[in-house]
């Protein structure tokens, strides 16, 4: 037993349970950072549970690290022989090192009666105590992305007048204290959760005025015909965004530390209904992941076509049509940066304004290369954007031509 370890993989994250020395020298050999899996918080919750009676020497003699499921923890996993399990959908192994080392030479080990994994309910606590972590690492990432995107985001929110914003506030502070409780009693008894239990309505009230914020920023880009006004809504979608985006992610992460409550409050009254509990919550969260995702794409789609539309109106709108595609710039990658706190995956393309003096020798390149065609030429380019100046257009191309005759001639008789 002294050598042997145990791992569970949940998607998110990869938990090392076993001896205290073994799993110690796992993730040495294996380089890997790792935090405590609190496994001595499932020996009060589960012992009192039916045909759990030995749950607290069982944990006694393990203990449990969990890492993020990062590209060198994956590579570490994907050494092991990792079984499915069939009703939690979680993956396990169990492995032996020879000599105490476990660099290489790891050996597959069926789980016996007296292993870890082979209680359901030890199994099952030990994956609702990865999804908490896994949602703390998150939160930790999310408080990273507010204090980066502007320092004083958190001013923002808590200066505006809105009486939804300001109740998601008030909802901050007192989910915040019952972490914080949670965090010196080691469980959230029924006087911390009552505080709480009614909040998550007053977040997603908050998210679905956020999503709808966006919604309709997106849909006044795409009501706007005139480059000018489309400018100016472009603009005005650069600056909020970004204020936006910062509401839904701190009301994503309230509702991440919500469900780090719920998780201890159901592991401390129904020890039994832990795992479905964590499975639900998890289904709920990807529901959140994805609407918010449709939300913000469609957000960068319109902002892509308004930088189209203004790409080809650059010559009458030298200002305007590359300020709208610098707007369309910065919204894409806020919302990429965002996408990538949140764990939703997504691609950006950048669009590229299309410089006036680019524009413009096309013009005349297509003039000197035809002759009296490119009078034709700028003609149809002038349909399209200089539309209001034709007969313009037609001299300035004509003399252009004429100028490009002359000096071919030039040219010959040298």
């Amino acid at each position: 037993m002294d050598n042997e370890i145990q791992l569970i993989s949940d998607g998110d994250g990869l938990a090392v349970i076993g001896d205290p020395m073994a799993v110690e020298r796992f993730l040495i050999s294996e380089g890997l950072p790792s935090k405590d899996l609190g496994l001595h918080r499932l020996g009060p919750a589960l012992g009192r549970a039916a045909g759990v009676a030995q749950a607290g020497s069982e944990i006694a003699a393990h203990s449990g690290r969990w890492m993020k499921l990062t590209e060198e923890s994956a590579r570490a996993a994907s050494k092991l022989p990792l079984v499915t399990n069939s009703s939690s959908g979680n993956v396990h192994a169990a492995l032996r090192a020879p000599n105490g080392q476990f660099a290489k030479n790891l050996q597959f080990v069926k789980g016996g009666p007296g292993a870890f994994l082979s209680n359901p309910a030890l199994l099952a606590g030990a994956a609702g105590l990865m999804a908490q972590l896994a949602m703390q690492q998150a939160m930790d990432d999310i408080t990273d992305y507010l204090a980066t995107i502007d320092e004083k985001i958190d001013d923002v929110l808590r200066a505006q007048k809105d009486a939804v914003l300001a109740d998601m506030v008030g909802v901050g502070f007192v989910i915040e204290e019952a972490m914080t409780i949670r965090e010196q009693v080691g469980r959230v008894s029924e006087v911390t959760w009552s505080k709480v239990q009614a909040t998550s309505t007053t977040i997603a009230r908050t998210q679905a005025y956020a999503l709808r914020q966006l919604d309709a920023l997106a849909e006044k880009l795409e009501r706007k015909t005139k480059i000018g006004d489309l400018a100016k809504a472009a603009k005005e979608a650069e600056a909020k965004t970004q204020e936006w985006l910062a509401v839904l992610a701190r009301c994503f992460q309230l509702q991440d530390a919500i469900a780090v409550l719920e998780l201890d409050r159901v592991l401390d009254t129904s020890p039994g209904e832990l795992d479905e509990h964590r499975l639900g919550l998890k289904t709920a969260r990807q529901n959140r992941l994805e609407l918010i995702s449709r939300c913000t794409e469609r957000l960068m789609a319109r902002m892509g076509a308004a930088a189209d539309r203004a790409n080809t109106k650059v010559l009458l709108n030298p200002m305007d049509s590359p300020a709208v595609v610098q707007a369309s710039n910065h919204v894409s990658t806020a919302v990429v940066d965002f996408h990538g706190r949140l764990g939703i995956e997504g691609a950006r393309q950048s669009s590229e304004a299309r410089r006036w003096a680019d524009a413009a020798k096309e013009v005349r390149d297509k003039a000197l290369e035809t002759g009296a065609d490119g009078v034709g030429a700028a003609r149809r380019l002038g349909n399209e954007t200089l539309g209001r100046a034709k007969s313009a257009t037609g001299k300035l191309s004509n003399r252009i031509a004429q100028r490009a005759l002359r000096r071919r001639g030039d040219d010959e008789q040298d």
